[in-house]
């Protein structure tokens, strides 16, 4: 009996004496484990340990935690805390948008990743990211613009045209435009059902059935199975 309490006296005494660094280092470990409320609970001991309380790593993390348990307003504070800091760390406003836009906060989102850009102009999923924000808001030509600014920078970001294809086509019923956009995205991923069947609504616009017909089933055989529903419909 006397050797468990000795020990039970012990932990408490090993706990106290932990640094900030170390419950730091912590949280990581929880975070990657998917542990993210074990994780905040380490990151805010690092804070209030922290000789220094402006610890942006720590806000920076914790704030990651909590946009992970959808805390999007926590995860916001955070965030606004480490720009507070470090007013240039262009991942900060980044995430933060993110959370904003789960808010649907769009306008706010947009002003985040517009700040990434004027911080980092290769940024290339902040202008992708801004791009699909725009698209929410109907601005169809600016989201197209940041699309192809994306692909400027990265010719190979098949989202990139993939999403540049589907506002092509359905808002501005350019069907060339898309269909091209489409024929990008299968030269560099030729398994990527969503285009084939994407571009065969396309070639449907311009009726050409035979080659949306085609393309619906390429999607079919992929495994998409909305486009197995337009070929019974459709094609002979």
């Amino acid at each position: 009996m006397k050797k468990f309490i000795l020990l039970l006296l012990f932990i408490p005494l090993v706990s106290f004496g932990q640094t900030a660094e170390e419950y730091y280092q912590s949280g990581y470990d929880k975070d990657e484990a998917g542990d993210y409320k074990g994780a905040i609970a380490d990151y805010t001991k690092a804070i209030e340990l922290n000789p220094n309380p402006n610890y942006a790593d720590a806000y920076f993390s914790r704030g990651f935690a909590k946009y992970n348990l959808k805390d999007y307003n926590g995860a916001i504070a955070d965030y606004t805390k480490v720009i507070e800091l470090n007013p240039n760390y262009a991942d900060t406003y980044y995430n933060r948008g993110f959370a904003k836009y789960n808010l649907k906060d769009y306008n706010g989102a947009i002003a985040d990743h517009t700040k990434v850009i004027e911080l980092n102009p290769n940024y290339t999923d902040a202008y992708f990211s801004r791009g699909n924000l725009k698209s929410n808001l109907k601005d169809y030509n600016g989201a197209i613009a940041d699309f192809t600014e994306v692909i400027e920078l990265n010719p190979n970001y098949t989202d990139a045209y993939y999403s540049r294809g589907l506002l092509r086509s359905l808002s501005l019923k350019d069907y060339n435009g898309a269909i091209a956009d489409y024929n990008k995205v299968i030269e560099l991923n030729p398994n990527y059902a969503d285009a084939y069947f994407s571009r065969g609504l396309s070639k449907s616009d311009l009726k050409d059935l035979t080659g949306a017909c085609a393309d619906w089933k390429k999607a079919a055989s992929l495994g998409y199975t909305n486009s197995a529903e337009w070929v019974a419909n459709q094609c002979n």
